[in-house]
C-alpha cells in the first residue's frame, strides 16, 4: 500500500478519534474525495489499535483502576470505586455491541457509507452537540457517574455506528445533557472508548485476520504507530483546551463540512 495511503488514514483516524467529529466517516470519506484506492480494513483495525494504546496511556490512572476493580467484579465484588467503573464501562458498553450486530448482520453497516449519510449526521448531530454544551448544567463530575448514567450514554453511543455521528461526540453530547462539566463528560466519553474499540477490533480483526499478509502486517503496523502519536497529541490537545473553551469550534467545523458534503453529494 503506498505510504501516502497509510499516513492519511493513520493521521486521519489518530487526530479525530478522540475529537467530536468523526473518525470513520473522515475515513469513509478518504477514498471517496482523494480518488485514492480504499485502504481496507487491516488498516482500520490497524488505526483503531494505534488510537487504543493512546486512550490507555492518557487515561492509565482510571484504567489500571478499573481493571484491579474488574478482577473484582468477576468475583461478585463491587467494593472499590475501580469496580464500580469496570462495571460502569461494561454497562455503556452492551448497547453498541447489540446494536453493531445488528447492522453486521444485516448488512445495514454497509449501506450507510455514503457521502449523504456522512454530510446529514455531520451536520444534524453538530447541532445537537451545540444545542446540548450551551444547555447542559455543569453540576456534575466524573466521579458522580452512575450506572443509570452509564446505560444511557451507552445508548446514545450506539447511535455513532451511524457513519459521520461520531463516537467521541454523541457521548459528549449526552454528558452534557446530563449535566457533567465538559472536561469530565470528555473523560468519561475517552473511557468509553476503550470497550468499544476493543469490540469492534475483535470483531473486524477475526474477519481480516485470515486475510492478511506479511506486507499488510508491516503496513498495519505503521499506521498504528502514526495513530498512536497522533490521536495522543490530539487527546492531550482537546481536554488541555477544554477548560477554558467550549465543543462550538468542532460544531462550526461539522457543520460546514456538512454542507459541503451535502452540496457535493446532490449536486
Amino acid at each position: 500500500m503506498p505510504l501516502l495511503t497509510l499516513v492519511l488514514a493513520a493521521l486521519i483516524q489518530g487526530i479525530t478519534e478522540f475529537l467530536p467529529v468523526s473518525s470513520s466517516g473522515h475515513l469513509i470519506l478518504l477514498p471517496q474525495l482523494t480518488g485514492m484506492d480504499d485502504q481496507g480494513q487491516v488498516i482500520d483495525v490497524a488505526v483503531h489499535i494505534g488510537t487504543l494504546f493512546a486512550v490507555i496511556l492518557y487515561f492509565w490512572s482510571d484504567v489500571r483502576a478499573a481493571l484491579f476493580g474488574l478482577t473484582r467484579l468477576l468475583r461478585g465484588k463491587i467494593d472499590t470505586q475501580g469496580a464500580f467503573l469496570a462495571l460502569c464501562l461494561i454497562i455503556a458498553t452492551i448497547p453498541v455491541v447489540i446494536f453493531g450486530l445488528i447492522l453486521k448482520l444485516t448488512g445495514l453497516d454497509d449501506m450507510m457509507r455514503s457521502m449523504a449519510v456522512i454530510g446529514w449526521t455531520m451536520l444534524i448531530f453538530g447541532l445537537v452537540l451545540y444545542w446540548a454544551d450551551q444547555t447542559g448544567a455543569t453540576t456534575r463530575k466524573a466521579s458522580d457517574w452512575t450506572l443509570k448514567h452509564a446505560f444511557t450514554m451507552g445508548l446514545w453511543q450506539a447511535i455513532s455506528l451511524i457513519p459521520g455521528t461520531s463516537r467521541s461526540g454523541i457521548t459528549i453530547t449526552a454528558a452534557r445533557r446530563l449535566g457533567y462539566a465538559r472536561e469530565d463528560g470528555a473523560k468519561l466519553a475517552m473511557l468509553m472508548s476503550i470497550p468499544t474499540i476493543i469490540a469492534s477490533g475483535v470483531l473486524i480483526g477475526a474477519e481480516v485476520a485470515s486475510t492478511a499478509d506479511a506486507q499488510a502486517a508491516r503496513d498495519g503496523a505503521v499506521a498504528a504507530a502514526l495513530a498512536f502519536v497522533a490521536a495522543l497529541a490530539a487527546l492531550a490537545l482537546m481536554m488541555r483546551l477544554l477548560r477554558s473553551v467550549s465543543f462550538t469550534p468542532y460544531v462550526i467545523y461539522r457543520v460546514i463540512l456538512g454542507l459541503i458534503l451535502l452540496w457535493i453529494a446532490y449536486a
